[in-house]
């Protein structure tokens, strides 16, 4: 064996590795933060799920094909894409641009476009074991939200039979449902989704009526008090303006927190500043190895041992649950070894 082959060996032994505060949460106690990483992962084949750039440049690809942009403007946006560091403000001025002149964003040509990129995506899942992972732990209690754009998990979720629900924050009785725990399959996307662009909120002004509403800024900054986001794919997401609003800047004494990032560790001195820096915000950054390949796997290794936790309650009896005679004599068995008729026992055994 080489040494090549040794590191190689020894890269993917220490990306196996998973911290013990992490993998001893419940399900019930994580919320999955849910970024473009994920559905780079599931679907490779769409360029445009790889990255805010990468959409960007598919949509105005689509404008070109379908003749809904003038060729000028297809050629001032390509360059704006490649100059422009904030790209919400590309994304939102382009939808300005295939809409009516009064402003209102509804009819647009924008929809068309994206139902273009975005066309058939069930067709497109290759890669369906981080999605596996994800919906074995909502099953346990884990809440989902997602900076991203597509549905993929809902069109998966639904293939096994989930009843998935897709919500956005224009909804606020479904919003306050959700962060309350009474939606179990439910996926909030704080950008919207790409089937209502009316919904897709694109620049700080986009959130305005909820960051303005104390009753959902209440329990959504509640959530990120009493849960430990988990961060899959999100490597853009703490820049991100809607998140720094909902949760990163407006939730105090985050260094007492405990959240967790899985991040692709490229560069050590830039993962090890990153650590650092996150650990300001009650982040702890966790690599899951220095190739991308690796994410799928890690991501499914994870949730194997936070599954294999035992619920704190698993052992207690529901006495509003109907149960057969048998279970019910089992059941007053289990609370006689492990309830008040213990210490008689115990007595009597002294004697």
């Amino acid at each position: 064996m080489d040494s090549s082959e040794r590191s190689t060996i020894r890269s993917e032994q220490k990306s196996r590795k998973f911290l013990k505060s992490l993998i001893r949460k419940q399900p019930r106690d994580l919320l999955l933060v849910i970024g473009t990483g994920v559905s780079a992962a599931v679907a490779p084949g769409i360029p445009a799920l790889c990255s805010w750039r990468s959409c960007i440049e598919a949509v105005i690809e689509a404008a070109e094909q379908l003749e809904v942009l003038h060729p000028g403007d297809v050629a001032e946006f390509r360059k704006k894409v490649i100059k422009d560091r904030d790209l919400l403000v590309v994304a939102h001025d382009l939808i300005r641009k295939m809409s009516p002149r009064t402003g209102d964003t509804k009819p647009n040509f924008f929809q068309d476009c994206l139902m273009e990129v975005f066309d058939n995506l069930e067709q497109h899942i290759q890669n369906p074991v981080i999605l596996h992972s994800i919906l074995r732990l909502m099953e346990r209690g884990t809440m989902v939200l997602t900076t991203n754009y597509d549905n993929l998990l809902e069109i998966f979720g639904q293939q096994q039979g989930k009843p998935m629900e897709s919500l956005d924050l224009k909804d606020k009785d479904k919003v306050l449902q959700w962060a309350r725990g009474h939606i179990k399959y439910g996926v909030l996307h704080i950008h919207g989704l790409y089937t209502d662009p009316c919904g897709m909120v694109l620049d700080p002004s986009g959130y305005k009526d909820v960051t303005q509403d104390p009753e959902v800024m209440g329990v959504l900054q509640n959530l990120y008090r009493t849960k430990s986001f988990l961060f899959l794919g999100c490597g853009e997401t703490l820049r991100d303006q809607i998140f720094q609003a909902l949760f990163l800047y407006t939730v105090k004494n985050k260094v007492d927190l405990e959240h967790y990032m899985l991040v692709l560790k490229e560069n050590e001195d830039h993962f090890f500043k990153l650590q650092a820096d996150m650990l300001l915000h009650g982040i702890k950054v966790v690599s899951y190895g220095d190739c991308f390949n690796q994410f799928p796997e890690y991501v499914q290794d994870l949730t194997a041992q936070i599954c294999k936790q035992k619920s704190p309650d698993a052992d207690r009896v529901d006495s509003t649950t109907l149960l057969g005679t048998s279970c019910v004599d089992c059941a007053k068995r289990k609370l006689g070894e492990n309830g008040t008729d213990s210490p008689k026992r115990i007595k009597q055994s002294d004697n």
